[in-house]
């Protein structure tokens, strides 16, 4: 059974997983709309990937008994310059996103849950796949350039990426 203070914690991890997903899909647009078609459908996807780690953590609180709540999600504000500029904004998100998967880890052994810290470890290590992901598209861009061809190769490569 899951104590209060965890089961309001796992809800605002269950909005900021929504954010984190309507986040992605407004740069998809984004980049979709500067002709980045590679960008756009990995940020897509991205998006649905994100709808499903929230379903997650949703089935998981109602497995336990108790009542998932829906908050309030804010609008994704992007102020976006290049494709450099996206995956910097990514990479920074799923930094904060770890920062709350490591907070809820603690929260589970100081309350001596292990069920949900055992649930929650599959979230860990995906947040370190992601950081590292959306690091090695940073690294590509530094390294190929966005002036002329760079730009097309750098959209290319993070469209062939797959995601989940």
């Amino acid at each position: 059974m899951l104590s209060d203070n965890l089961l309001k914690k796992l809800n605002t991890q269950i909005n900021l997983e929504f954010y984190s997903s309507n986040l992605y899909l407004q740069m998809s647009a984004w980049a979709d709309n500067k002709g980045l078609s590679g960008t756009a459908k990995f940020l897509k996807d991205h998006a649905a990937e994100e709808m499903q780690h929230m379903q997650k953590i949703f089935d998981y609180i109602q497995d336990t008994g108790a009542m998932a709540e829906l908050g309030t999600i804010d609008k994704p504000e992007i102020n976006l310059e290049n494709i450099r500029d996206v995956f910097e904004q990514t990479y920074t998100h799923e930094k904060f996103i770890t920062k709350q998967i490591n907070d809820l880890v603690d929260v589970t052994l100081s309350e001596k849950d292990f069920s949900t810290f055992n649930f929650l470890q599959w979230y860990v290590a995906e947040q370190h796949e992601e950081e590292k992901l959306f690091k090695s598209i940073l690294d590509k861009i530094d390294i190929i350039g966005l002036d002329g061809r760079g730009l097309f190769m750098i959209d290319r490569e993070v469209g062939n990426i797959m995601t989940n």
